[in-house]
Parts: C-alpha cells; sequence; structure tokens
C-alpha cells in the first residue's frame, strides 16, 4: 500500500499536468461535463474508503482521444504494483502510436469503410503491449511540436488525409511505401520510434523492456461486456465504432458486470473501465456519476439545479434496460477510466473509485466515485486479470 501513498502524494504535492479541463477528442462533451456541477456538492457527500488499490499518479491526456491508452496503461502500472514490481509510468503515446498505424492498415484493407480518429478500446493496450511491448514515459512522450500537454487535432486531419488518398487508389495498383509514409507522418509529430533506448542505465528495445522491467503476461487480461442479443457466457464482437480491430468480449448478465468488479478489487486487482459520460448525472467537476430514478428531463429546475449536492435514489438496472439503452443511443462509447477502489457514502451505499485522465482539475484531485447503477447501465466494458475472477465464473466462460 506504500506506492498509493507515495504516488498519490506527489500527484497533489506537484500537480501534475493540471493544465485546465482537457479535451478528448469530443469537445462538445467536455463542455457539457463543465456544466453538470453543483457549487458544494463535495460537502454533500460524505465518503467512506472501503478498498484503495495502489496506482501511478493521475495523468491529462490533453486534447486527444487516448483515453483509452491512459486508463489501459494505468492499470498495467497497478498490475506491476500488484504483482511486487517496481512500477515504471508507460507511455500512453507509444501505445497510441501503434493503434493509429494498425488502425491505418485496416482502414486501407476495409476500403476506408472504417471509423478513424484517436478512439480506441482497452484490449488495444493489451494487444500493443504484446506485439509491441512498452517503453517509459520518458522515452517516448509524443510531446515533439512545442507543447506540454497531447493536441493531436492537426496530426489525426493529416492521417485522414493520407489514408483517404491511399485508398483512392491513384496508382490503380497500392504500393507498399503508403505505410512507410503514413507512419513517417505520425513519426513527425510524435518524435522518431524508439527502437531502443536507455531506462535507468540500461539499453532495452521495446519488447525487452516489456519482458524484463514490466513483466506481464498479455494473454492474463480478458475483456467483458453484456448484450442480451448474444448468448451468456460466450464471446462475441463487440460493435461499437472504436473496436476498429473487431476483438472479441465474454458476455455476461448486467448485475454480474459489478459482481465481477467487487470480487477482483477484493482479490486486489484493480479493472479497466469503458463507458458512456455524456450522462447528465455524470459530473466531472463534482466527481460523483450516478444514474437518477427520475429521468432529468422530467425533473424541475430545481431537482436539476440539485443533483449534486448528496446521495440520490436509483433505479434497478435490468438486462432489458441496459439493452435498450445501447439500441437506442442513449449508451454510447465515449471513455475509458480505470476502477481502484470501493468506497460508501453516508447512507451505505456503494460507490467505485475510479481515476480518470483529465489531469487533478476536479474535486477529488482526479478521481471520481461512481455508483454500481452507473456502472451496470453505461459500461461498454470493463478489462481484468483472469485471475480476479471467481472460480464457478471462470468455469462458465471456460478460462
Amino acid at each position: 500500500m506504500s506506492y498509493k501513498l507515495n504516488f498519490k502524494s506527489l500527484a497533489l504535492a506537484f500537480g501534475l499536468f493540471a493544465a485546465g479541463i482537457p479535451a478528448f477528442g469530443q469537445d462538445n462533451l467536455i463542455n457539457s461535463l463543465k456544466n453538470n456541477q453543483t457549487n458544494g456538492s463535495k460537502e454533500g457527500f460524505q465518503f467512506t474508503e472501503i478498498i484503495n488499490l495502489a496506482t501511478t499518479p493521475v495523468q491529462n491526456q490533453g486534447s486527444s482521444g487516448t483515453c483509452w491508452s491512459y486508463s489501459g496503461n494505468s492499470f498495467l502500472e497497478s498490475e506491476m504494483i500488484r504483482a511486487g514490481r517496481q512500477p515504471v509510468e508507460l507511455s500512453e503515446i507509444f501505445t497510441a502510436r501503434n493503434v493509429y498505424v494498425e488502425k491505418g492498415i485496416n482502414y486501407v484493407r476495409m476500403h476506408g469503410n472504417l471509423g478513424l480518429g484517436d478512439g480506441g478500446e482497452l484490449h488495444d493496450v493489451r494487444n500493443i503491449y504484446k506485439k509491441y511491448g512498452a517503453v517509459p514515459r520518458e522515452a517516448y512522450t509524443g510531446l515533439n511540436y512545442g507543447t506540454s500537454i497531447n493536441k493531436f487535432g492537426e496530426m489525426g486531419a493529416i492521417q485522414e488525409g493520407i489514408l483517404k488518398a491511399v485508398v483512392s487508389n491513384p496508382n490503380k495498383e497500392l504500393t507498399p511505401n503508403w505505410i512507410k509514409a503514413y507512419s513517417a507522418a505520425i513519426d513527425a509529430y510524435l518524435g522518431t520510434y524508439p527502437e531502443q533506448f536507455t531506462y535507468q542505465g540500461k539499453s532495452y528495445t521495446p519488447l525487452s523492456f516489456a519482458k524484463e522491467v514490466v513483466g506481464l503476461n498479455a494473454d492474463d487480461y480478458v475483456e467483458i461486456s453484456s448484450f442480451m442479443e448474444h448468448p451468456w457466457y460466450t464471446k462475441f464482437t463487440i460493435l461499437i465504432p472504436d473496436n476498429w480491430s473487431f476483438d472479441q468480449v465474454y458476455n455476461v448478465h448486467t448485475t454480474e458486470l459489478t459482481d465481477i468488479i467487487d470480487n477482483a478489487l477484493k482479490s486486489g486487482y484493480t479493472v479497466g473501465w469503458a463507458t458512456d459520460v455524456s450522462e447528465k448525472t455524470f459530473s466531472w467537476k463534482n466527481g460523483v456519476a450516478f444514474v437518477p430514478e427520475k429521468p432529468v428531463e422530467e425533473m424541475t429546475p430545481a431537482e436539476q439545479s440539485g443533483l449534486f449536492d448528496g446521495p440520490k435514489p436509483e433505479p434497478a438496472i435490468t438486462d432489458e434496460s441496459r439493452q435498450k439503452a445501447f439500441d437506442n443511443y442513449s449508451t454510447t462509447d465515449d471513455h475509458g477510466m480505470h476502477i481502484v477502489g470501493l468506497a460508501k457514502d453516508q447512507n451505505g451505499k456503494e460507490y467505485y473509485i475510479v481515476k480518470n485522465s483529465w489531469g487533478l482539475t476536479n474535486d477529488y484531485k482526479g478521481f471520481l466515485y461512481v455508483t454500481k447503477a452507473f456502472v451496470q447501465y453505461k459500461s461498454t466494458a470493463i478489462m481484468l486479470n483472469k485471475n480476479g475472477l471467481t472460480k464457478d465464473l471462470r468455469s462458465k466462460l471456460s478460462i
């Protein structure tokens, strides 16, 4: 537990990357989240920690849609701590850079019928770690043109322009050179690809660093979701726009998502979390998210203004209500974060302690308290170490 205390105190003391509320590729959504707040709401909640697992400092993804990489790498860092290793702050942009190249290849293979942008999924971190390795952040910051935090808008536009030009096939036959040109354009913004680097006086490649320093097995990590349209306890391809790699996830009932998280946390395992944060009852500033018993649009102005002034009643979430929210676009795949603990409010209701990647600008210095109902209702997927699952569930999933 000493790592948790040391790293969190460092984050508070040095104010790491606290440069205002950052964007993550959806500026309109961020602007709405700024308004989801109630003055003095922190006094309305009295949280008591039940579990708070070790993690590394809160980061700021800046103006980039790389939340999935920040949360996924934060998850790996906590896994290093859990495994008894000295944690390393990993380069989120190394992961993202390799995803941009792999996604570009798939985009061309699909003749342009694939989403672009910065978005990705938690499994992308696992997959890139397995195929390409990892590097410490100090070896590859991605800050290559004078910025102090990520600012990827121009790079993204150039990536899209190159790929669309390739797909138009002006030579009537694709050359192999487009991949080199595309990769070089990305590296012009993010910096020279770290094929070899020095860390603490020793030379590594990304793969040797992953093996010798990070020391995690990518095959230990599984991704789980909940969709009624697929058989329970089987794998299926999750059809969300940022699943550009068409990875598969395991399927469980809605309430089992939080059962899984609870068991993982109690067993010492943190959990990667992909979710929808576009709800009016998700407040970054106030650091609280919940599902209102009464729809926000049916509330009076007074009720809306008091959304975050203290605990509120919530409805029971079912497989049916969760599926309906996906089907009617009420639930969208917006953001990735990292579940690191469990707390309860003054009424005894339990909340997950969630680490975000938007700096330290909210009431809880980069962390949030999220109800179990919100996680059941709005999660698109979770990722965890398979050893954090119960024996019974591993048997059902054939893991």
